[in-house]
């Protein structure tokens, strides 16, 4: 096998070439005076000598460069290659911007990506992002349009400040509803969209009809799927090394892997299977997108079983008796929920020091079983999952971090049982400040096991970012408009 590797000084693509030229000159100015090769350089024939050994060197540095990271064996879509770092010393790499706004059911984010072309095929590569988010969501104001489009102005003056006014109108700008909007009745969703075309035809920024559109799940599940592929770099070798992605929302969840088994793509719903190309790699993808399954669309449903319709007083199973009026807004209502009217107590024995306690506490088994009747009819439960690498983010991530599962900022992994465990402890425990984290512990275990079929043993990797960039379908749809257009 042939793999050279050549030893330079490390860089980012971010980073300062200035820095490298500094320690290049020292050390090459080192090495003229032990040699005494600076006098040599004054002669003429000297000179040419070392300008054509100095042009060899470079030829072939890139030639084996670009060799060595082509390999099959060293595919790397993400990562810098050693021909990028030179491409960038010499400056000859081109910076393009790309604007995504996600318009989310619980708030809004922009994220401003910056990629270059790599020198040798063009192929983006991605720089860095602008990450910021108000709230509510877009679906928020479903009863005031204008102030709709308002509310997104603050994130369009965030990504000016990180793009070069020369590049303005050369930048795409997208926004892409999801389940939000996709809840919300026609005409309301329609006149959110009008005003927000309205707002962005006077953005600086490219734009058209396409700008504004309420994303269709499939694209969604396939763009989330895309990113932590990307970032991962595991796109354009073999689909065995790709993973899962498991993208849990306020209003919709997304299951999206690249089925290695024919058995899979034979025995699937033929609407969940896609062929999809990715860097000149043709793939079958299986993706659905669960409409309802969100997780604040979830806890609504749950909450309401066994009260009238349109109560806006929930008492339910799965709040602990200790909360007697919690309110909750969802979709523009003001709810007040309650644990049960008959709620249960379980007897902590006391020491020498301390009484016994009568602690209220959750009915489990009862809460899991209203969960598993909302979640067992709808998801579909591919067998393959359970042997695919498998990465979660979203709620998933945040529910983990706050309930102590991983560590908030480096991430972790967990098994499938260890939701289902934090869930009977936390259902076990009075907590005012987290009312709902037993609901929603317990629909996250029930998703996994009853949904998607997934084993208690099977690992999910929660991540929030990798390599310093967001996990969200964002990048995915950034990519797609850079090289396919609005």
């Amino acid at each position: 096998m042939f793999n050279v590797t050549l030893q330079f000084k490390a860089i980012s693509v971010d980073g300062q070439a200035q820095q490298l030229n500094d320690d290049s000159e020292t050390t090459l100015n080192r090495a003229f005076k032990s040699k005494g090769i600076k006098s040599q350089i004054k002669n003429p024939r000297n000179l040419q000598k070392w300008f054509l050994i100095l042009v060899a060197f470079v030829s072939v540095t890139l030639i084996i460069g670009s060799y060595n990271d082509a390999l099959p064996w060293n595919v790397n879509l993400h990562a810098v290659s050693t021909l990028d770092k030179l491409a960038f010393l010499l400056g000859l790499q081109k910076q393009v911007y790309g604007i995504i706004i996600d318009a989310g059911s619980t708030g809004s984010r922009v994220l401003a990506f910056t990629f270059h072309e790599t020198y040798l095929d063009r192929t983006l590569k991605l720089d860095s992002e602008l990450f910021v988010q108000v709230k509510p969501g877009l679906s928020s104001y479903a009863d005031n349009p204008k102030k709709g489009a308002e509310s997104l102005e603050e994130l369009l003056d965030r990504a000016k400040s990180v793009i070069p006014a020369a590049d303005w109108a050369s930048t795409p700008l997208a926004m892409k509803a999801t389940a939000g909007l996709r809840l919300l009745p026609g005409h309301q969703a329609d006149s959110l969209l009008k005003e927000v075309k309205k707002s962005f035809a006077l953005s600086p920024f490219l734009t058209n009809d396409n700008s504004v559109t309420i994303m269709d799940g499939v694209d969604e599940g396939l763009f989330s799927w895309f990113t932590v592929n990307f970032l991962l770099d595991r796109l354009g070798g073999n689909v065995e090394k790709t993973v899962a992605a498991l993208d849990l929302g306020g209003g919709s969840t997304q299951i999206t892997f690249a089925p290695s088994d024919e058995a899979t793509i034979k025995h699937s719903n033929p609407e969940f299977l896609h062929h999809i190309s990715v860097f000149h790699n043709n793939l079958t993808v299986y993706t659905h997108s669960y409409l309802g399954l969100g997780l604040m669309a979830a806890r609504k449903e749950v909450l309401s079983v066994g009260n009238p319709d349109n109560a806006l007083v929930l008492r339910s199973e799965c709040i602990n008796p200790i909360i007697t009026g919690k309110e909750w807004t969802y979709n523009k209502i003001t709810y007040t929920v309650k644990g049960p009217v008959n709620p249960e107590y379980k007897t902590i024995k006391g020491n020498a020091n301390s009484e016994a306690e009568k602690r209220p506490i959750v009915r489990f088994t009862e809460c899991t079983k209203i969960v598993k009747q909302y979640v067992g009819t709808k998801v579909d439960k591919p067998a393959e999952l359970n042997l695919k690498e498998i990465n979660a983010f979203s709620y998933y991530f945040d529910r983990a971090t706050e309930y102590g599962l991983i560590d908030p900022f480096s991430g972790g992994v967990v098994s499938v049982k260890d939701f289902q465990k934090a869930a009977i402890t936390t259902c076990d425990t009075p907590n005012t400040e987290q009312p709902f984290m037993c609901l929603d512990l317990t629909f996250i275990s029930v998703l996994l096991q009853d949904g998607f079929g997934l084993k208690p043993d099977t690992k999910l990797n929660l991540f929030k970012k990798i390599d310093g960039h967001e996990l969200s379908w964002a990048l995915g749809a950034a990519f797609h408009i850079l090289q396919n257009g609005l």
